[in-house]
């Protein structure tokens, strides 16, 4: 009797294995296949706001195993904001460029979306459903003119060793948020939160108050299109965002003193994480980024490294808002030369493999439904969906952001009272 259940189990073992071989048959099925003829010579240009694309150098190289024609290239624009509508007019036009969200209702740019291609259209052949949703932005006539290549939010990094080194859960409410600060001030902390702060109205005010002002707004849908206009009566739907923002520093979570002492909103506050006595450190996605590279430039976390993750800060008491915003985002000329290799090229890039291959490269968040592929974004993905908010999808625009970036870094420098910058809603500069 044993030996005839060991022949089943070895059967039923065989059967998996063979199961499991016939899965990654077919995902090798779905893997890119060439559409044009492959000896193809030509040139593919792309422009945007980095000084350097490692990881869009690596998808050149991928893509020539398949086009060894085909030279890519990348290039960084100066003044790119006020200088791309002059370069695609120009004769040495890019075949891609970055595209942001900003430059939406902004008609400086007009002439910029009449060179969009619609990537929607189902003859490219874009696999636009391996992106979350909330990231793809359709204009009045159903076209899709930006794809993001990356995503970031707002949240902060966390020292993970050092929460249990401590004994200390990582805070998921916020009232757990302030009664965990409070035991790290007891242990010695001085700013249990850490954030750059001075000078720079986009640093940790606005890192802390943009998603509570937009999630705030997500409950109340029919203010943003007053919001976005700058009407002062939506002014009142800040005041969650800012008395949360005071709470936290009046209550000590974050000593601004200390903070101040952090020199940027990039490198400075990545080394400074890295010294390992900061508990949390607000920032955005954008700025851990930058994380990979450093952690070789720090000796204290050469010396002691440490593991760390980053999520959304737990200010309300349902949790963190997880504001689901595009980084970069590639639009592709419609008057460019090699229109049809510059799709196929877009075409390979638009993947679950490919864009999760540049954002762990550029340690950036994937832009693909698969939140998990990076360990220190993990977190993210156990973020439940009631507090995931697209800005893109409710709505907002660029104006809204000044606001309350504004209003937040007033408060908190003493320029204005909270009363005082909700008046000033759609003033406020």
């Amino acid at each position: 009797m044993k030996r005839f259940f060991s022949i089943i189990l070895v059967v039923f073992v065989f059967l998996g294995l063979t199961a499991c071989g016939s899965g990654k048959k077919q995902e090798e099925k779905e893997e890119f296949k060439p559409k044009l003829d492959t000896s193809t010579a030509c040139k593919i240009s792309i422009v945007g706001t980095y000084s350097n694309f490692e990881a869009l150098e690596a998808e050149f190289d991928r893509f020539n195993e398949y086009y060894p024609n085909v030279e890519l290239s990348y290039t960084k624009i100066d003044d790119y904001n006020n200088s791309i509508a002059t370069v695609l007019n120009g004769k040495d036009a890019p075949n891609i460029f970055f595209s942001f969200s900003s430059w939406e209702g902004n008609s400086a740019y007009d002439s910029v979306f009449e060179h969009m291609e619609n990537l929607a259209d189902s003859k490219l052949g874009f696999n636009l459903d391996c992106i979350r949703p909330g990231l793809l932005d359709s204009d009045s006539e159903g076209r899709v003119l930006t794809v993001p290549i990356f995503s970031t939010s707002y949240g902060m990094l966390i020292n993970n060793d050092l929460f249990e080194k401590e004994g200390l859960k990582v805070p998921k409410t916020l009232q757990e948020l302030l009664e965990v600060c409070e035991k790290f001030r007891e242990k010695g902390y001085e700013s249990p939160m850490m954030g750059y702060s001075k000078k720079n109205s986009g640093a940790l005010m606005n890192t802390l108050a943009y998603p509570i002002f937009a999630g705030t707004l997500a409950e109340n849908p029919e203010m943003v299109s007053l919001a976005n206009k700058c009407d002062p009566k939506a002014g009142e739907y800040m005041r969650t965002a800012l008395e949360t923002l005071s709470r936290l520093i009046n209550e000590g979570c974050i000593n601004l003193e200390k903070c101040n002492e952090i020199k940027d909103n990039y490198t400075e506050v990545i080394l400074r994480f890295f010294e390992g006595d900061v508990p949390m450190m607000i920032c955005t996605g954008d700025t851990v980024s930058g994380t990979g590279k450093r952690e070789s430039q720090s000796q204290a976390f050469t010396d002691h490294p440490f593991s760390y993750s980053f999520a959304p800060i737990p200010t309300t008491a349902k949790g963190g808002y997880f504001l689901d915003s595009p980084s970069i985002q590639f639009s592709v000329n419609s008057a460019c030369n090699d229109l049809d290799m510059t799709n196929e090229f877009m075409r390979f890039l638009i993947s679950n493999e490919e864009l999760n291959q540049m954002a762990s490269v550029k340690r950036l968040i994937t832009p693909t439904k698969d939140l998990s592929f990076d360990k220190v974004y993990a977190p993210i993905g156990d973020v439940p969906t009631n507090l995931i908010i697209s800005p893109t999808a409710l709505g907002i625009e660029d104006t809204l952001a000044v606001q309350i970036r504004v209003a937040s870094f007033k408060v908190v420098t003493g320029e204005l009272t909270i009363e005082e910058a909700i008046a000033s809603y759609g003033s406020l500069k």
